[in-house]
């Protein structure tokens, strides 16, 4: 059984060498590496150092966003959900993206000043143990990002913790259909390539329920054809979820 510590490390040199051109993409799961979820509109209007084609959705497509709101990104990378982000709340608004890989913070912060951003920010940071204060979010974004972290739990718990009262977590992430086998869970390519980390579906919403969320909704699906069988099926899910803007009765 790998430990947290070798899941975390192993994720942060994938995607150094990603951030510093070593490598196009996470291995292993080279058909996530496209842009084809976004637009070419919302693409045309980004820095080309911000596009790396790691996703497995798009968060922010289905996601109103009004001018004036403070949206966080869980593993910011090279900054595409962000500063698509930054564009729908405007300069009144702020968007903060948190990555934990120190090359990625310095190409997106390059990025940002390249493409004018001035109401943005990119801080170090785990997205278990997030630089962020209490309340201070309306909205949590993330990319294919949430399955590369070994402790999920503590990943919601702190979403939640961000998140003001009423605030929502919207996250495009990796799934499965069925317990993945040891000899993918304990592959570290795997891991890195975003397949190894990926929870079950059911247990994936189960755990966001459990952080505190209400209206835990799947807003897209699809499976991956290479990683199908009878028994195990890979998924890109689209998850919306809603913090209580009321403690909730116990």
């Amino acid at each position: 059984m790998k430990t947290h510590s070798e899941i975390r490390n192993a994720v942060k040199a994938a995607y150094s060498e990603i951030a510093t051109g070593k490598r196009c993409c996470a291995a292993d799961l080279s058909q996530r590496c496209h842009t084809d979820s976004y637009t070419e509109e919302e693409l045309a209007g980004l820095p080309p150092g911000a596009i790396l084609g790691l996703g497995c959705g798009n968060p922010t497509r289905l996601l109103r966003l009004e001018q004036g709101m403070t949206v966080l990104d869980l593993g910011s990378g090279a900054g595409v959900d962000v500063f698509l982000a930054a564009q729908k709340v405007g300069p009144q608004g702020f968007v903060i993206g948190v990555d934990m890989t120190e090359a990625m913070i310095e190409r997106a912060r390059a990025n940002a000043e390249a493409g004018g951003y001035r109401n943005v920010q990119f801080r170090l940071g785990g997205i278990e143990n997030l630089p962020v204060e209490d309340g201070s979010v309306d909205v949590v974004v993330s990319n294919c990002v949430i399955n590369l972290a070994p402790d999920k739990d503590r990943v919601f718990a702190e979403a939640y913790r961000v998140l003001k009262p009423g605030g929502r977590l919207q996250v495009s992430d990796m799934a499965t259909r069925g317990e993945a086998p040891a000899s993918i869970r304990e592959n570290m390519e795997k891991w890195t390539g975003c397949i190894a980390g990926a929870l079950d579906r059911n247990v994936y919403l189960n755990k966001l329920r459990a952080a505190g969320f209400s209206e835990v909704e799947v807003l897209e699906e699809w499976d991956y054809d290479a990683y199908r069988t009878r028994d195990f099926a890979l998924l890109s899910i689209t998850v919306s979820a809603v913090k209580y803007s009321a403690p909730r009765l116990r």
